[in-house]
């Protein structure tokens, strides 16, 4: 009861402050520009405010152009500014990429910046190594009859079991054991990764799984090990399925089966980028209402704004579910597709 009081308190000078704040704007908020910029790459990291008043940290910038190779802190080049001959172009094919400038043409480069989805990537992964290796030093020298761990180890102990018993064993069967350290990963990594992307403050807050990017490789992993466990039998009912002859004269269904192939992990990728982005693109839209309101007087903000943030309590506590939900299915998932490439003709 007494946390609750804190935060009554706190959302109540939120709502006092933000008159002012949709002030210095203007009184305009830009719902558009506040969303995909969160959503979206960037070469730097954005903090607080917006304009002249943002707050934000400077990305290093490795480019290669005409001239060599080019290394310095993105804050050289941000709001048009152009440094070394390089720029952001703000318009074109290459909008919001690192060009060359020369005269009035832009010219595109070798780009392997740092830029803020790199930076969450490195952040993710390396807390992930902590959170997975400091329990794991806890077995070292245990054996079977020793207490059953307790708090965070526990609690880390407890997602491997389930992960393994009721998704990677049931699905791929005999010789699981050589795919779960992928699939723990990929669980691991792509919770872990939803969890810090909904932390509102650096070193969160990046929107890493809801990046195609990150997405794809995490699918085209699926598909290669997919592929590669593949039995006869399971290339046998691509190519030449147990189906009426007349269907195999046209080979329509070996045609169905192999798109097939690239369909399922093209699905695992789409799912999780389309569910992770849209989730905040609509957390942060419905707490832009609150901004929106400020706008229109305390009367509004009264009302709308109210609204608003009860609703983003809602959406925050719903994203947290579907953080397990999306690293889970995209495991079992991964899990079935590899247990039916590993499929055996039944014994008669």
């Amino acid at each position: 009861m007494k946390n609750l009081k804190y935060i009554l308190c706190f959302a109540a000078m939120m709502l006092c402050f933000m008159p002012i704040m949709a002030n210095e704007e203007g009184g305009k908020v830009d719902v558009n520009g506040t969303v995909l910029g969160h959503i979206k790459d960037s070469y730097e990291w954005h903090i607080i405010g917006s304009h002249e008043n943002a707050v934000s940290i400077p990305l290093p910038v490795i480019v290669h152009s005409s001239t060599g190779w080019h290394t310095f802190l993105s804050d050289k080049i941000l709001e048009g500014k152009v440094y070394e001959g390089l720029t952001i172009a703000e318009e074109g094919p290459n909008a919001g990429k690192i060009v060359e400038k020369i005269g009035s043409v832009e010219q595109s480069v070798f780009d392997i910046s740092i830029t803020k989805t790199v930076c969450v990537l490195f952040i993710d992964s390396f807390l992930l190594l902590l959170i997975i290796l400091l329990p794991a030093r806890w077995y070292k020298n245990r054996k079977p009859s020793d207490e059953a761990p307790k708090g965070f180890v526990g609690f880390i102990e407890m997602l491997v079991m389930y992960v393994v018993d009721n998704m990677i064993k049931p699905s791929i069967g005999k010789g699981y054991e050589k795919y779960m350290p992928y699939l723990l990963t990929c669980f691991f990594f792509i919770f872990f990764a939803n969890v810090f992307g909904i932390i509102p403050f650096p070193p969160f807050g990046g929107n890493l799984t809801g990046n195609i990017a990150c997405t794809f490789f995490l699918a085209f992993c699926t598909f290669v090990i997919t592929q590669f466990s593949g039995t006869k039998h399971y290339w046998k009912d691509i190519f030449w399925p147990e189906v009426p002859l007349a269907l195999k004269a046209i080979p329509l269904m070996p045609l169905i089966e192999f798109v097939g192939i690239f369909t399922k992990p093209f699905a695992l990728m789409i799912r999780l980028f389309a569910n992770m982005m849209a989730g905040h693109a609509i957390a942060l839209s419905i707490t832009c209402v609150i901004f929106v309101a400020a706008t229109m007087g305390y009367g509004m903000l009264a009302g709308l704004g109210a609204v608003s943030l009860l609703m983003s309590v809602f959406m925050l506590t719903l994203e947290c579910l579907v953080c397990f939900i999306q690293a889970m299915v995209f495991t079992q998932l991964s899990a079935t597709f590899i247990g039916l490439a590993r499929i055996h003709p039944e014994e008669e």
